[in-house]
């Protein structure tokens, strides 16, 4: 399986789908866009994790602030377990959530821990990327 991106995403997605078991991964922005999907989805069907992803994401804050008592809370992971195997979302510090889906043989421990890893390296790439300028160009 290889990665469909619409930028350079592959980077991020690929090791996720060496995780055995694990069926389709996507890289969505917050509000829902996709930014990357592996081969297993076709362009609508990405379109639609994105946006059902986002949806659950949001939901998932909302119910953590409320069940806290408290306005706001920042989620770490969202886990969906069905009769067709685990959902995992997490997002990341800078807009961005990683979905990946895995079929029920798939060790969720495992799923958890490569999604994370890949969410801190995006993390360390964006902090190692140059400053930009005022105008969005990179300083001279």
């Amino acid at each position: 399986m290889t990665s469909r991106d619409t930028g350079d995403t592959a980077w991020v997605l690929e090791p996720i789908l060496q995780v055995p078991h694990v069926v389709a991964a996507v890289l969505l922005t917050r509000d829902g866009l996709v930014t990357g999907y592996t081969d297993a989805l076709s362009r609508p069907s990405a379109e639609r994790v994105a946006a059902i992803t986002s949806t659950v994401q949001g939901a998932c804050r909302t119910a953590a602030a409320a069940f806290a008592d408290r306005d706001t809370a920042e989620v770490r992971q969202v886990v969906i377990e069905s009769d067709h195997g685990y959902v995992l979302i997490v997002p990341t510090d800078h807009g961005t959530c990683v979905g990946a889906y895995g079929d029920p043989e798939v060790r969720l421990d495992l799923l958890a821990h490569r999604v994370h890893s890949q969410v801190a390296r995006m993390g360390e790439k964006a902090m190692a990327a140059a400053p930009r300028g005022a105008d969005d160009t990179t300083p001279a």
